[in-house]
This record gives C-alpha cells, sequence and structure tokens, in this order.
C-alpha cells in the first residue's frame, strides 16, 4: 500500500541539551512560529548532559499552545507505564490535547542497568513493550471501573483504578526496526517511528509491508497504523536545497506511505526554512496528486469499532468537520451518558458553532432513532441521551461573554456550565439565580425555569433572558427576543426542549454582594413534621431567603436525614441571623454552619465527566403552599418504603411576581417545587404512593425533575391556555416534531 493516505504532518526532533537549558525550549517554540505541527525530545535518562525528557515535555508544554510533544521514543526501562500512562494521560489534560508517546524497547543497557533498570535480552524487551501497551491503554480506558489487572512478567498492575483518560486520542508510536518489534507495531500500535539514518535501501518498505502483515492477522486495517520518519538534513533524502528535500519527502509520503515527517535539527534557520517553504510545497503536492489518484483520505475506524455501529445511522455521511464520537471511540464513555442516566447513543456529534449544529442537526433528522439534544447533561430525566440514536453535544459552545456593563447583559454559550458563568461574572459582582450545582448547563436550565438559591429575590433564571440564539427544526438560524419573533421568545422561556437547538443565550445578570450561606443537618424521624416547620418558615421569610430542603430516607444504620441549603442574599449579617435562627427549631439540630460567600463559591465550577447508571424513577410537583396536611403527605411518600429522598426547593417571592402567561412556565402562584426519587428501578411503587399521597396537593409540576412517561404529566407541566400556545409554535417551528425528547408536544394533537 504506497499511500495510507494520512493528514501530513511535520515536526522536529530536537537534542534536550542542559548546557542553555532554555535553548531546547527557545527551538521548540520556534517550531510552533515556524508553522510545524510536532516537537519531539531525545530521551536518555542516563545522559547527565541532557535535561530530562519529561520534565522538558511538560516545560514546553506551557510555553506552547498548538504543537504536539513526544519524546522520540521514552526509554521503558526506565519508564514505568503505570506511572507514565498517567504522566502522558495528564499532560494532554493540562495541554488541551497535544500530548503523544514514542515508546522505546530500550537500548544502551550498561547504562541503563547503571541506573537501577536492570538488564533485558532482545527478546525481553518486547515482551515488556507489549506488556507495558497493555498497562497503559488499560489505564487510559475510563469506560469501566473494573480495577485493571494487565501485563506480565515485566510490568504488571493488579486491581489499579482506571484514570485519568487523556482528552484526545493520545498516539502510541514505537521505535521498531526487527522482526518482532515490526509485528508489535501492527498488533498494538498507533505508529511506526524508525529514523532513516538506520535504514538500509528498501527497509523502509519492507518494515511497512511486516507492520501491514500484523495489522492484518490482528484484524487491523493497516491505515490504522500511522508512519513516521526522523530525517536529518545533509543525509539520505535531505540533501542539497529545500526544492529536493520536496521532491525527496512528496516520494516518501505517495511511495513508502510516511505521513510525518520529523527533522532532527538544533538549527534555527534550518527549522523555520522547513515550515516556511518544505512543509507547504510537500502539502500541496501530495493533495493534488491524491485528488487525481482518488485516494482515500479519511480516518480509518478499526474492525471492531466498525461492528459496534448502529444500523440506519450514516456514519461516513455525518457532516464534514464535526466532531463526532462513535461507539467504540476512546472518548465514548465520556459522552455516552448524563448525570442520571447511562445511554448508548449510536452516534454522539459535538459541534463547535452554530453553523456545525444546524449542519448536525439537517443531517441528524435523516438517520433512524431518536435524537437527543444536551447543553450540561446533568438534567434528572436523562433526556439528553439515548438508546441507538443520535445525540447533539452542545459543550464545545461554552463562551461567556459581557455585552453589556451597563445593564449587566452576558451572552452565554448552551454548552457552558452555570458554575464557570458564576466564576466569570463574580468579579464584577454579579451573579445569576441558577440551579443548585456547578455542572448544571446553560442551554437546559434556560429553557426550562431556572429554579435557584436566589430565586426568591431574583426569580427565576428565565426572568433575566433578554434573547436566544436557535437552530429550528429546518436549519435555519433565529436570534429571537422581545422584539424579534416574540411568541417564539415567549414559548422558548418554560418549553424545554420542543422549540429547536438553543445555542446562546443573552441574559441580564443581577448585582449580587456577598451572601450568607447556611447549610443545617436535621434528624428526619418524623419528616413531615419537619418539612412542614421547614416550609412554613420559608414561605413566610423575607424574599432575600431562599432554602432548599433535602430529605433521605435513610437505611439500615441511619435514619431519616435532612439537609437544608439556605442562601441570605446579602452579606448583612445581623438580618441573616435573624431570618436563619428561627430554622433551628425546624427539628433536631445535627450539624450547622454558616459563612459569608460570594455566590460564585456555592455554584462552583464542576468538571463535567457523567457516567450514569439506570434510567432514574422519580415524581415531580408543584405545591402551592406548605401546610401541615401537605408536609405530613410528603412525609408518608418518604416513610412509606417507595421514596429514597424528597427534595423541596422555593419558588416563591419573585418567582411569582411574574404574570402566568408571561412565559411558556406559566406557575406564577406555587411556593415549593418538590420531587421525590424511587430508590428501586420499577416505578409502580413511587407512582402510587404520590398519586395518593401527594399529588392532591400538587398544582403544576417541573419539567426538569419528572420521569413519569404518562400522557397526562403534559398537561401537568402546561396549562391548558399555555399548552394550546405552545402547540401553535410547533405546528408553525417544529411541524414534522423532530424535537419530541423532552415532554414532547405533538403538533398534531
Amino acid at each position: 500500500m504506497p499511500d495510507y493516505g494520512h493528514e501530513l504532518t511535520f515536526g522536529t526532533f530536537l537534542t534536550p541539551s542542559n548546557a542553555d537549558p532554555q535553548v531546547p525550549v527557545a527551538l521548540a517554540v520556534l517550531t510552533e512560529e515556524a508553522g510545524l505541527d510536532l516537537v519531539t525530545f531525545q530521551d536518555h535518562p542516563y545522559q547527565p548532559r541532557f535535561l530530562d525528557t519529561w520534565t522538558l515535555l511538560s516545560y514546553v508544554a506551557a510555553r506552547t499552545s498548538r504543537v504536539h510533544l513526544s519524546a522520540n521514543v521514552l526509554n521503558l526501562p526506565l519508564r514505568p507505564p503505570a506511572v507514565l500512562a498517567r504522566a502522558v494521560a495528564s499532560l494532554d489534560l493540562l495541554s488541551g490535547g497535544r500530548a503523544e508517546l514514542g515508546l522505546g524497547a530500550g537500548a544502551f543497557w550498561d547504562a541503563i542497568s547503571a541506573m537501577g533498570g536492570g538488564r533485558l535480552t532482545p527478546g525481553q524487551g518486547v515482551d515488556a513493550l507489549s506488556e507495558a501497551i497493555d498497562v497503559i491503554r488499560g489505564l487510559w480506558d475510563t469506560s469501566t471501573r473494573v480495577p485493571l489487572r494487565a501485563g506480565g512478567d515485566h510490568h504488571a498492575v493488579d486491581g489499579a483504578k482506571r484514570g485519568p483518560a487523556p482528552v484526545h486520542d493520545v498516539g502510541i508510536w514505537l521505535g521498531a526496526y526487527k522482526p518482532r518489534m515490526l509485528r508489535l507495531v501492527g498488533t498494538k500500535a498507533d505508529g511506526w517511528l524508525p529514523s532513516e539514518g538506520y535504514l538500509q535501501p528498501g527497509d523502509l518498505a519492507r518494515g511497512n509491508a511486516a507492520v501491514d502483515e500484523a495489522a492484518a492477522e490482528a484484524g487491523r486495517d493497516p491505515r490504522e497504523i500511522r508512519r513516521l520518519y526522523n530525517l536529518t538534513p545533509g543525509q539520505g533524502s535531505l540533501v542539497g536545497p529545500p526544492s529536493r528535500w520536496v521532491e525527496a519527502l512528496v516520494a516518501l509520503a505517495l511511495e513508502d506511505g510516511v505521513g510525518t515527517f520529523i527533522l532532527g535539527t538544533d538549527e534555527p534557520a534550518v527549522i523555520e526554512a522547513y515550515g516556511a517553504e518544505v512543509a507547504p510545497a510537500v502539502r500541496e503536492a501530495v493533495a493534488a496528486e491524491r485528488a487525481r489518484a482518488g485516494t482515500a483520505t479519511a480516518p480509518v475506524r478499526s474492525a471492531a469499532a466498525l461492528a459496534r455501529r448502529v444500523d440506519g445511522i450514516a456514519y461516513d455521511d455525518a457532516p464534514s468537520g464535526v466532531e463526532a464520537v462513535e461507539p467504540g471511540d476512546r472518548r465514548y464513555a465520556e459522552v455516552r451518558s448524563t448525570y442520571m442516566r447511562r445511554g448508548a447513543p449510536g452516534l454522539v456529534l459535538r459541534p463547535r458553532t452554530v453553523d456545525e449544529v444546524a449542519a448536525s442537526l439537517t443531517w441528524a433528522r435523516g438517520q433512524r432513532g431518536p435524537l437527543a439534544v444536551r447543553s450540561g447533561g446533568h438534567g434528572i430525566s436523562g433526556r439528553s441521551t439515548n438508546d441507538g440514536g443520535v445525540v447533539l453535544d452542545l459543550a464545545h459552545l461554552d463562551s461567556v461573554e459581557v455585552v453589556d456593563e451597563t445593564t449587566r447583559r452576558v451572552r452565554l454559550g448552551a454548552g457552558a456550565t452555570w458554575g464557570a458563568v458564576a466564576a466569570a461574572i463574580a468579579r464584577r459582582g454579579w451573579a445569576v439565580s441558577s440551579g443548585d450545582y456547578g455542572g448544571v448547563g446553560v442551554g437546559g436550565l434556560a429553557t426550562t425555569g431556572g429554579i435557584g438559591l436566589l430565586g426568591r429575590l431574583h426569580g427565576l433564571t428565565i426572568d433575566h433572558v433578554v434573547a436566544y440564539q436557535v437552530v429550528l427544526a429546518d436549519g435555519s438560524v433565529h436570534d429571537v427576543s422581545a422584539d424579534a419573533e416574540p411568541e417564539l421568545f415567549w414559548g422558548l422561556r418554560g418549553a424545554g426542549g420542543n422549540l429547536g437547538v438553543v445555542t446562546a443565550v443573552e441574559i441580564e445578570a443581577s448585582e449580587v454582594p456577598d451572601v450568607v450561606f447556611a447549610q443545617v443537618v436535621f434528624d428526619a424521624t418524623d419528616p413531615g413534621g419537619l418539612i412542614d416547620r421547614w416550609g412554613t418558615l420559608v414561605q413566610d421569610a423575607p424574599r432575600e431567603l431562599t432554602s432548599f430542603l433535602h430529605v433521605s430516607a435513610g437505611g439500615r444504620d441511619r435514619g431519616p436525614m435532612a439537609q437544608a441549603m439556605t442562601v441570605w442574599a446579602s452579606s448583612d449579617t445581623d438580618a441573616a441571623v435573624a431570618a436563619l435562627e428561627p430554622f433551628l427549631d425546624a427539628g433536631p439540630v445535627l450539624d450547622q454552619r454558616a459563612q459569608v460567600t460570594p455566590y460564585a463559591r456555592i455554584i462552583g465550577p464542576v468538571a463535567k465527566h457523567h457516567d450514569g447508571g439506570a434510567p432514574p424513577v422519580s415524581r415531580s410537583g408543584l405545591l402551592p403552599r406548605m401546610t401541615p396536611a401537605a408536609g405530613a403527605a410528603l412525609g408518608e411518600v418518604l416513610l412509606s418504603g417507595e421514596a429514597s429522598l424528597l427534595q423541596l426547593r422555593a419558588v416563591g417571592g419573585a418567582v411569582n411576581d411574574v404574570a402566568a402567561d408571561a412565559t411558556a412556565y406559566a406557575h406564577r402562584s406555587q411556593a415549593f417545587s418538590v420531587t421525590s426519587f424511587a430508590g428501586r428501578l420499577d416505578r409502580a411503587g413511587l407512582d402510587a404512593v404520590w398519586d395518593r399521597q401527594a399529588y392532591p396537593h400538587m398544582d403544576g409540576l417541573y419539567l426538569s425533575f419528572e420521569t413519569d412517561p404518562r400522557p397526562e404529566r403534559l398537561l401537568d407541566a402546561f396549562p391548558p391556555a399555555t399548552l394550546s400556545r405552545l402547540r401553535a409554535l410547533k405546528r408553525t417551528y417544529d411541524p414534522d416534531h423532530v424535537f419530541d425528547q423532552n415532554f414532547p408536544i405533538d403538533p398534531s394533537a
């Protein structure tokens, strides 16, 4: 196979000399400035004239922003693979996906032995390298929580915890020359990395053939394995002027399949010429020949990965340039699930721009299975993933931009999290009431309602939204506000995911000084009484006070317990104490604490890593007012044995100042949102006790916390007049009912 169709990349092979430690760093920076793609350093830990290569790579990662980084190659006998796996993954995470892993079996055994590395025969060295690859890949595989047991006689782990996973598919490239090493490349590696100076004429072709044969025997496509080549100016292929270099490198790409050309030099002028003259000319010439020959250049997937594809999804026709994650991809475990639900989608698309969202949506409409849209993935319902369908994951649309300082107007990408938003605007003394957890995504909350810990003073999140950017079912992009398509603007504030894919939200933040945040843990042996007393205090408190109560049913070793999270939205500690002290009489206090803190420290940034579980079972309702009867009924739900957790969130105060018909969230007279979670997968028990005890006290429900699939829940979510307006909007903007996963409103009903 003369040309494997790999995207061409160009790099440098630098000497890590410590005579002037900043010289190799400067050459690495120059490599990036010259437009090249890769910086590599030799690794000889026993050489006192050299900087430690791993330390140098880490330092260079901090001095650069684009180039990928690798040793060329790491000396495995002195780099334990389990530690190396975590080091590479850490550097990849810190550098934004720029770490690669060049590995060698070892040489210079006297020096290695002198450093305590032991001595291996050539055959043992190959065995050790093979075992090391298994250990490294196993530790990077976080798709399972089962501890890793891998390796063999030379490198083994027994019950090691997995992770972290790299942020991108780190290439494992092997420096190999002899038959067993070449077979190992074909069987397990991602790249073959020889140096031209060690090869005789014909060795490159013979090595490719050996790698390809081993790959085929292992069920791999030879194109999965990148061919890299170390070259030295003035020798071999690189003699004469740069124009002759271009001819030689073009031939190596088209006739020998080399995809990465690494220049071994420490001369700045040569590096600059390589980036400015040679690399562009080689790319242009190879691209032209490939176009003439019809050479396939798309990334190649393994046979094992292809076998995991879902029938009915046209994977090869997915929108060009959009990040696509399939079952079997390393990143699949990170994007398949939500906070509460473990999903198995057929494909996850991760667009970076609104145009990519539009292209992805248009393509997804033609595929089989359900279509889910995800902003943060924290939704209790789990509707932002699916089984066998397509997921549009907006995580890359995560910008936070101040549009107008005077009006405190902020533009938020739908994939941003509220913790990141809170941190970004806190320095201005601003905040947005937005839930109680920093990992919640902007898009979901800002279209459903937004019940937050500042809500009784500042209202719902949607009450401060002034504009949306939304991609509609037909792929068109609309900027919507009270002046532009006001009826759609009305619907987007409360209809959840029914009307389109929101890609950006413009919102007016509030001026929020430091707040008092209090946490109290109660014995909840009498849950009904505790809920009644707590709820009565909350609904009668000044608006500065917003409180959430979480009541757990307990288990074998302890009885029911409750935690109240309360914010006094002011730094006036005297007023806070006066408002908070009565809560200490709501029930037996087990623990209490309070502090003055910025709101952003309560809703702090949270790393998103969702691995879900079984689909959650929950019931949700909106309680008009707390009464002894309502408290007792909720206590019965908790003590029934069918509920593991009750959550109550205050939604009165400023939430109720807005007219019921002002937004599609029409529930403007209730005091609390109440949610119950089952402790088992079968929902019949929870439904029965909720319908009997709690439901008679409720008036409406909040979309984000309800998982009951019965159609009457739609009537609880949207009163008749609201539902009628939303059906009209669906007939206008989504007549084909593309968005049918989140409390679906059928336009034909």
